[in-house]
């Protein structure tokens, strides 16, 4: 069927339905945690999407996934248990598919959002500068990898030993923190950004910043669209889970 709807008129019309789709009901009394750090519901273990027990590596995670599940009032709303979503990745995808995440992540790294620069204006130059050198300095000095920078989008092939250098970093980690770095990653656009947040060596606000330098500078010119601060909303509660994951695994 043919409509007069345009491709962006769509996109925030799905988006819209996506936010209005009728949520499930609480369907259980009591949240608990059980043997193995499990997750309870009445009584009962809770599955992941691919039906594997939902058991966390700490206690401290599995306090903080049965704090989203006990928030929940009259439904169940996925879009507010960010911490739960990602345990959940962690278990169905990170194990199983260990080889495919860090490839992934090699690929990011080898298109790296902090390699790709503006050449104007100078106040967009200056804050890629200040908040991505700083991403590449470390880079070349925990990794000892070299990443080149270039003006615009078009695709810069990087050395094959920075990437390895970067990947290697990545395989070190165990399943959970692995899925914590790729979701870091594909959420920043920035492979080098994502290992310096996992390991401590940027901060929540400097890796926020750091990730949205060209969108800032955007707002700053030409002010705030609604549908787009919400969709960065839901961006940054995802971000803010990520982290407190990673700072609940110590």
């Amino acid at each position: 069927m043919m409509t007069d709807e345009t491709d962006d008129e769509r996109m925030i019309r799905l988006s819209r339905d996506r936010y209005e789709r009728p949520l499930p009901k609480r369907f259980y009394k009591t949240v608990g945690i059980g043997e193995g750090n499990a997750i309870l519901l009445d009584g009962r273990a809770v599955k992941t999407p691919m039906k594997a027990p939902l058991q966390l590596p700490n206690r401290a995670i599995a306090e903080a996934v049965a704090a989203e599940w006990e928030a929940q009032v009259g439904v169940i709303n996925p879009g507010a248990m960010p911490i739960t979503k990602y345990a959940n990745t962690a278990i169905d995808r990170a194990i199983p598919e260990r080889d495919m995440v860090l490839n992934d992540f090699a690929s990011y790294a080898g298109s790296d959002l902090v390699c790709y620069r503006a050449d104007r204006p100078p106040e967009l130059v200056k804050l890629q500068s200040l908040h991505w050198n700083p991403v590449l300095e470390d880079a070349q000095r925990v990794l000892s990898a070299h990443f080149r920078m270039t003006i615009g989008i078009v695709h810069i092939p990087q050395d094959n030993t920075a990437i390895a250098a970067a990947r290697a970093a990545a395989e070190a980690y165990d399943p959970f923190r692995l899925t914590l770095l790729y979701n870091l990653t594909t959420l920043t656009g920035s492979a080098l950004l994502s290992l310096m947040l996992l390991s401590g060596r940027a901060g929540e606000e400097q890796g926020w910043a750091a990730a949205n330098v060209d969108e800032d500078y955007q707002i700053s010119q030409w002010g705030e669209d609604e549908e787009a601060m919400r969709r960065r909303a839901s961006r940054r509660q995802d971000y803010v889970a990520l982290l407190q994951l990673v700072n609940l695994l110590g």
